[in-house]
């Protein structure tokens, strides 16, 4: 089957299930409408990290498993930008958390300066193991004292700084527009913290780059995590604004009752019903940008180069280009989409939860979504996103399902039978490795592979 003909047949059969997903009840299908939008919702999300994911794989044969890191940092943008400052929070310590987390870096920077321009010897790693230790004591002396004052304001309900929300406590849901601009701000935090790895691990081989960068990503929760005046750490945000209109604000406008009456609908359904679709389309917009402009450096004159020097980094650098230039550069950009889709999935969630960041959900099955679909290709990409997060969802159903028609010849009560039945809920790794196999057995390169 030619490429032109597969892409657009893969594309329609995954249609075709969210759209039983909503409209039939049959076998594993809910028959809701507020289920497959729900799905889709988190599939349009799942699908730019596996972009991501691609760019820096399928472009340029980085082994990025740190992708979680990114994720949590465009969480982490989300909340800094889109809720209210904590009253009091920068008068009782604000600044000098500030102030110490300038020191720190000033630190650094001083140390580099010293290594770079001083003559090398014993004077040199003196006054650099001075300048270290006076500069770690200064820095925890007024970086801590600031810590504990934010984070006595209030601890029960904030105990952070906030963010940059003008609407103040009382009205900061109505500045939803403050939710949308921190997502390129959640993109540019992972860019930035990928630069930093950049810098540090892209020179590692591929296995190490791995190990260096799942290392990172967990350091970078273990923060998010522990700094409580940053994000209230593991007792976490709730309530951040959203972009699109309430349900309870809809079930109280009379225009959008009548609309659900005309159409038949619960006035509660059909609000929830129309809170997910106006999600959808904010996905849908951002992910088609991305796709345009994903396959538009996919054909440049860049994009070439990128694959030539994944496919032949020794020839290509024989050749005159930047190999380590380009690795950083394509490395930041795929890391910009993954921070940007944390602060898309934080959005939707309505908090910020980093006990939830776990590799398992933001590293193996986004690597599984880019093997699937087809490394390299970004349609494939995309397509694996959709279809792993739809089987991600649906396969406990029918592993239940499953274990249900194989236990039917035995006796109620069965400890054989109950054992299998209780094992249906532990279905999903198991599947999610019976599907990989298969793909790659049947179709080593992906359902739509690189042309």
């Amino acid at each position: 089957m030619s490429q032109s003909i597969r892409t657009p047949l893969m594309f329609a059969l995954v249609a075709l299930l969210f759209i039983l997903q909503g409209s039939t009840d049959w076998w594993i299908f809910a028959g809701s409408w507020n289920a497959s939008l729900a799905i889709l919702n988190m599939a349009l999300v799942s699908a730019v990290m596996a972009l991501g994911v691609n760019l820096q794989w399928g472009y340029a044969g980085l082994f990025n498993v740190g992708v979680m890191g990114f994720v949590a940092l465009g969480g982490l943008a989300t909340v800094l930008v889109s809720m209210p400052p904590t009253p009091g929070a920068w008068s009782a310590g604000g600044f000098k958390i500030i102030a110490g987390l300038v020191l720190g870096a000033a630190t650094i920077v001083l140390m580099i300066w010293q290594f770079k321009h001083m003559t090398k010897g014993r004077r040199r790693n003196l006054i650099m193991l001075a300048t270290l230790i006076a500069g770690f004591f200064l820095f925890r002396w007024i970086f801590d004292a600031g810590v504990a004052g934010v984070e006595a304001v209030n601890p029960a309900q904030t105990g952070y700084l906030g963010g940059l929300n003008p609407g103040g406590q009382d009205n900061y849901r109505a500045h939803g527009y403050m939710t949308l601009l921190a997502w390129p701000v959640g993109g540019l935090l992972a860019a930035g913290a990928a630069w930093i790895v950049g810098k540090t691990a892209l020179g590692l081989r591929s296995d190490y780059l791995a190990i260096a960068t799942l290392g990172i990503a967990e350091i970078i929760v273990a923060i998010i995590k522990n700094e409580d005046w940053m994000a209230r750490g593991v007792k976490n945000v709730i309530g951040l604004p959203r972009p699109v209109p309430y349900e309870v604000d809809l079930q109280r406008s009379a225009d959008f009752v009548a609309k659900a009456d005309a159409l038949g609908m619960n006035v509660t359904t059909a609000s929830t019903i129309a809170v997910k679709l106006s999600y959808s389309a904010l996905f849908t917009v951002v992910l088609i940008v991305l796709i345009v402009l994903a396959q538009l450096s996919l054909h440049s004159p860049w994009g070439r180069m990128m694959r030539a020097i994944r496919d032949n980094e020794v020839a290509a650098q024989a050749m005159g280009k930047n190999v380590t230039g380009r690795h950083l550069q394509i490395f930041i950009l795929g890391s910009a989409l993954c921070g940007l889709a944390g602060a898309m999935m934080t959005t939707l969630d309505g908090q910020l939860t980093p006990g939830t960041y776990q590799p398992l959900r933001y590293t193996f099955l986004i690597w599984v979504m880019v093997i699937v679909g087809g490394s390299g290709n970004n349609l494939g990409a995309v397509l694996g996103g959709f279809l792993i997060w739809f089987l991600w969802i649906q396969v406990e159903p029918i592993g239940y399902w499953a274990m249900t028609l194989v236990t039917s010849g035995l006796a109620d009560g069965s400890a054989l039978k109950t054992h299998l039945l209780d094992s249906a809920a532990h279905m999903r790794l198991f599947s999610m490795g019976v599907i990989l196999l298969l793909v790659l057995r049947f179709s080593p390169r992906g359902l739509i592979p690189e042309k």
